[in-house]
């Protein structure tokens, strides 16, 4: 053998090696355990989904290390928001990602835009629900809207954020009954919001149908209609707002991303994973119990689904006069 072939020998089989080493690096991972960010604290509703994947993900051995979640809360999400902005390219964290994704994405104060995230997979859509006193004479959404038109600005609805989901309801139904005007106080939370249409100081909310489940059972309030797409199993007698006569499609998104720069492998690889997790009868079970509405996307239809929302909350932020800054 001569010195020339010899040197390339060497390389090729350096060359080899090297490729054999890499294969076995990326079948090894994960490695160690992935932080799986909830944006809100323990118990709220993006927690308990986060950890149900987790507890999925764990008892189907469907990955050789755990979801470990983690919450980051405070500044109305942006806490967690901006902690993941510095894990570019890190596959072991990853977002439970809520519809504040799209907000932030929609806000010209943060612009945290959709490019900083590799989106997998959306599970659900947690659907807001227009819920009333069962005591009232309101027995159809557009027995309300009609109020609202009549005597504008004295029907009051109770929400969590004068920019979320449910202040979006409002002011959709306001331009699909024109002449309706509402007025709308906020709550701490969700529970606080139902109980307060629960107790005849507020007349309405639009908070999502889990958070009035209870008062809902016990027939302390009535739901007129829900946002979803078409009804739901676990409501078959409940009507959508598009039924109603109202085409609303709102609610909180259930989703998982990685950051930006994953490697496109690692990246499908986990959005596989999400599919069998999804598929478990575990998650079937999990998203009856929340009344999510059942609504799976791939990752590609997924970042679609999502860039229509920034410009849906985009187009929302210009019709209040609000640029999206928390409180305004």
């Amino acid at each position: 053998m001569t010195k020339s072939s010899g040197v390339i020998a060497f390389l090729l089989s350096a060359a080899l090696a090297a490729a054999v080493c890499g294969t076995a690096n990326a079948q090894k991972y994960p490695i160690k355990p992935i932080e799986l960010v909830s944006p809100t604290s323990a118990g709220s509703g993006t927690d308990i989904y986060a950890r149900a994947l987790a507890d999925i993900v764990g008892r189907e051995k469907l990955l050789p290390q755990p979801f470990v979640v983690q919450n980051r809360t405070g500044g109305g999400g942006l806490i967690a928001y901006n902690y993941f902005q510095t894990k570019r390219g890190d596959p072991y964290v990853m977002l439970a990602a809520t519809g504040t994704i799209a907000i932030m994405a929609a806000r010209a104060d943060v612009n945290i835009g959709l490019e900083n995230y590799t989106p997998l997979a959306l599970f659900a859509v947690d659907p807001q629900a227009i819920m009333v006193n069962a005591d009232t004479p309101y027995k159809t959404l557009r027995d309300l809207a009609e109020a609202a038109r009549k005597q504008p600005d004295t029907i009051v609805c109770a929400i969590t954020n004068p920019l979320g989901s449910g202040r979006i309801v409002i002011h959709e139904l306001e331009k699909l009954a024109p002449g309706a005007k509402f007025k709308f106080v906020t709550f701490k939370g969700g529970g606080e919001a139902v109980l307060s249409v629960a107790g005849g100081h507020t007349h309405f909310t639009t908070e999502n149908v889990s958070e009035g489940l209870a008062l809902l059972e016990a027939k302390k309030l009535r739901t007129l209609a829900i946002t979803s797409l078409k009804r739901m199993p676990q409501l078959p007698d409940i009507p959508t707002a598009t039924e109603a006569g109202y085409k609303i499609d709102e609610g909180t998104i259930r989703g998982f991303v990685f950051p930006v720069g994953v490697p496109k492998e690692t990246a499908a690889m986990m959005e596989n994973v999400l599919e069998r997790a999804y598929n478990t009868q575990q998650w079937k079970d999990h998203a009856r119990k929340y009344y999510y509405e059942d609504r799976y996307l791939g990752s590609a239809e997924y970042l679609k689904f999502l860039y229509q929302r920034v410009e849906k909350y985009k187009q929302f932020f210009a019709e209040v006069g609000a640029t999206g800054k928390p409180g305004q």
